[in-house]
């Protein structure tokens, strides 16, 4: 299980937003979700219109009337997400706790009956840098820290930033932490000049997404849905559902994968391609080689502009991976691939926004409303 939290003390900057659609996009994915709603105003519970006379106030304090296991309060959203729901009683837990010995683990000790039951739990932080962001801190492994391209933003960044370190410095506990650029307005020059100082700042720690400004985000809330169910086809449908690609593709692989292929790729880097094929009878060899033989298929766009050119599609299950970003010579982004004979959909993803290639006439409408495009590989 993944424990992430999303945090920034600086309203406004789509931190909320994103704890709900992201863990959509998660389910959407085939992961097991929960979000934490930890913020006294509980805008995540509000903005999926669940209602609760309990909330993770009567899990974490001792002073309530109503004391509740965090097991008996959680609420289904939809197929493969849940949500622990806040009220403003929440906001008391910050006096509460103050004079706490180990007030920091309250959140860590409250949540281990539930570890197993989830791929992801998602902490929607309060707005603030006080004892419920250091819980979730402490209890998360990466932080996912939402700004809106402004300088603001920036600071708010740095701040949190200290608090982690001081996490890690105090209690001996490693947070990564990533930062998601949110609400970008690609009409204006101003954000795209502020998404370079993020980059230079913060080199390394950008997710490629990016989250453009989109009213449909905005719709869902009022209407009390994730903007995957109000609107499948949006652009923030589209910007979530490619952020929880990315994560995934971030996913440890299983301890319990098979281990059979161990020796062969050993034997294979040791002793080279050639002299692996040499046990074989050569009828054998030839069979084998002609079996295994992949097509080196080129990827090409111009875009002189763009920071980061991926391609993705159904030959890598539409996966984000580091082996498909394409390589930048004068404006013209070039990847070889090895791919067998056959149909392929494909997308190249240009500085976190999906787009088909313009160079190619054929395509297929997809589920989200737009198109992909087509290849076919031939066997020569």
């Amino acid at each position: 299980m993944r424990v992430i939290a999303i945090a920034n003390q600086k309203g406004g900057c789509g931190k909320t937003t994103t704890a709900i659609n992201l863990a959509s996009s998660l389910a959407m994915n085939g992961r097991k979700v929960l979000l934490i709603d930890l913020d006294p105003q509980a805008h995540a519970t509000l903005g999926l219109n669940v209602e609760s006379q309990d909330s993770i106030y009567n899990v974490i304090s001792k002073l309530t009337p109503r004391k509740a296991r965090i097991e008996n309060i959680v609420k289904n959203v939809h197929s493969q997400f849940d949500i622990v729901p806040s009220n403003v009683l929440v906001g008391t837990l910050e006096q509460e706790l103050a004079d706490e010995i180990g007030r920091e683990l309250k959140l860590s000790e409250v949540i281990k009956p539930i570890r197993d039951l989830y791929d992801y739990v998602l902490i929607d932080c309060p707005p603030s840098l006080g004892i419920l962001t250091v819980n979730a801190i402490r209890v998360c492994e990466a932080v996912i820290i939402p700004v809106e391209t402004s300088r603001f933003s920036l600071q708010g960044v740095e701040h949190l930033l200290d608090i982690v370190n001081l996490v890690r410095d105090r209690l001996n506990h490693f947070v990564q932490c990533k930062v998601l650029v949110t609400m970008f307005d690609s009409r204006l020059r101003h954000s795209f000049a502020m998404l370079d100082s993020f980059r230079k700042r913060f080199e390394g720690m950008l997710f490629d997404t990016i989250i453009h400004v989109n009213v449909k985000l905005k719709e869902s809330a009022v209407m009390g849905q994730t903007v995957s169910h109000y609107d499948k086809y949006c652009r923030g449908a589209k910007d979530y559902f490619t952020l929880a690609k990315e994560l995934i593709t971030q996913e440890i692989p299983p301890m319990n994968a098979p281990a059979a292929a161990a020796p062969a790729v050993a034997v294979a880097a040791e002793l080279g391609e050639e002299q692996v094929f040499c046990s074989f009878s050569d009828k054998m060899s030839r069979l084998v080689k002609r079996e295994a033989a992949e097509m080196k298929t080129r990827f090409e766009i111009d875009m002189p502009s763009a920071k980061t050119v991926y391609v993705t599609g159904s030959f890598n299950d539409w996966s984000l991976d580091e082996p498909y970003r394409l390589q930048n010579t004068e404006g013209r982004w070039r990847l070889d691939l090895p791919l067998k004979p056959g149909m392929y959909e494909y997308q190249f993803v240009i500085d976190g926004v999906w787009t088909e290639d313009p160079q190619n006439s054929r395509r297929q409408k997809n589920p989200f409303g737009d198109n992909n495009s087509l290849l076919e590989v031939k066997a020569e």
